[in-house]
This record gives C-alpha cells, sequence and structure tokens, in this order.
C-alpha cells in the first residue's frame, strides 16, 4: 500500500513538473512572437532612413528670448550662407511684442533674403526624411508642464532610429536630445508646425510639385521674381 501510494505522488509531481515546463516554453514562446511582430510592424518610412544622421555643420545660436525664435532662424539662415545673428532678425520680427505671429513673420523674412519656405507633413518620418536628405528642419514644439506649456522654435538637426531620439538647436543647448514620442507629442501640441529653409535650387526630398509651386508662388509675391523662377526651373530639372 505504501509503495502504491508512493509511485501515485511521483506520477503526480512529473505531471506537474512536465505541465510546467510546457507552461514555460508557451510563454517563450509567446514573447517571441510578440517581438516578431513587433519587428514586423515597423513603419515603412522609418525603414527607408538611415539608422543615425546628425548634420553638425548648421550653425548653433544660443537664447532663450522670444520663444527662442531669433535664434532658430538666424541659424537656419546661416546655414543657408547668410551673415546674420540673433539680434539681426529681431527687429524685422517686430520683437518684442510680435511673438504670436512668429509662425508667419520667421518665413516672410526669410523670402526676403530670397528662399524657399516649404512646409512639411504633420508626421515625424517626413521630417528625418529632409534630415537624412541634409537639409534641417526648423519646428515649433511645447515646453513646460501639464499645467503650463510654452511654445519654443529650435532646429532639427539629427536623429538616432536604434536609440528613438531626435537631435535640436533649442534655447541653451546645443544638443536637445528628445525620444521619438516625447518630441512628436511636443510638437503636435504645438501645432505640428515645421518648415525648410531652401534656396531656390535646393528641392526637398520627395517634393511635393504643387507645394513647392505654391511655395516659389509665395516667394515671387515678396518681390523674389529672379528667385522664384529659379526655383521652378529647378524643379522641372529634378523630374
Amino acid at each position: 500500500m505504501l509503495l502504491l501510494v508512493q509511485v501515485s505522488n511521483d506520477v503526480s509531481v512529473l505531471s506537474e513538473f512536465l505541465a510546467a515546463g510546457l507552461q514555460r516554453k508557451a510563454w517563450v514562446l509567446a514573447v517571441v512572437m510578440t517581438l516578431a511582430g513587433c519587428a514586423t510592424n515597423v513603419d515603412p518610412e522609418y525603414k527607408r532612413l538611415p539608422d543615425r544622421v546628425e548634420l553638425n555643420s548648421v550653425p548653433f545660436f544660443r537664447g532663450d528670448e522670444y520663444q527662442s525664435a531669433p535664434g532658430a532662424l538666424a541659424g537656419m539662415l546661416a546655414a543657408r550662407s547668410v551673415q546674420i545673428t540673433p539680434g539681426l532678425v529681431e527687429k524685422p520680427l517686430k520683437l518684442p511684442g510680435g511673438e504670436a505671429k512668429l509662425d508667419q513673420s520667421m518665413p516672410n523674412l526669410a523670402r526676403e533674403y530670397g528662399f524657399v519656405v516649404y512646409p512639411l507633413d504633420d508626421s515625424l518620418p517626413a521630417l528625418l526624411a529632409q534630415v537624412s536628405a541634409g537639409f534641417p528642419v526648423m519646428v515649433r514644439f511645447s515646453e513646460g508642464s501639464v499645467w503650463w506649456k510654452t511654445p519654443r522654435y529650435g532646429i532639427l538637426i539629427g536623429f538616432n532610429q536604434r536609440k528613438r531620439t531626435v537631435v535640436l538647436h533649442a534655447g541653451q543647448n546645443r544638443r536637445m536630445l528628445m525620444s521619438f514620442d516625447e518630441f512628436t507629442s511636443a510638437w503636435s501640441s504645438a501645432g505640428s508646425w515645421a518648415i525648410l529653409i531652401q534656396g531656390p535650387r535646393q528641392v526637398p526630398a520627395a517634393v511635393d510639385r504643387e507645394r513647392w509651386l505654391k511655395a516659389a508662388n509665395e516667394l515671387a509675391q515678396a518681390g523674389q521674381e529672379q528667385a522664384a523662377g529659379e526655383a521652378v526651373k529647378a524643379l522641372n530639372s529634378a523630374r
């Protein structure tokens, strides 16, 4: 009788051990399948981009005044070989006092210098594609807490897909690092505003023809007819 009880107990223990082993295998398999699913669900737009890009040649101007707009605009213009400082753009931007209209006054001033202002789609891959092509992107994003946020302008100059971070010139920070999610949230809460400031012959990556022509027309209306004509010619040559 004792022998039968012992055998019964051994069988029970063995069954529990086998069951636990099967559960562990099932758990491992589930994790592997989940990771595989994540790998296959990566946005194709990200797959087409390099793992890491950083435009180190874009000039940086430190400053927090006026939502950091003068420093960001000066950096964009200096990247196009304009001899400029943040102080030189404050008066044309009607600062102080004109902070609420910076998203209009900055493109207008860039056109006066003969540049095409090309707005970008409200998706992070669209911005990163331009950075990959060597074009810094001027952006507006929110900074602060849940209860108090303020808009800030900066220049998107790089990204790292493995770390899922972006790099910006902004305010006092030459290399402000933000996660993809953090940046997208801050950028979206400030209206997803992003532009390129291009020379007339610098056609953006994956250019939208109608959008470029509209930008060229706005350049012509700013009194830069010759530059606008060059922009149209460059677009036709890029086809």
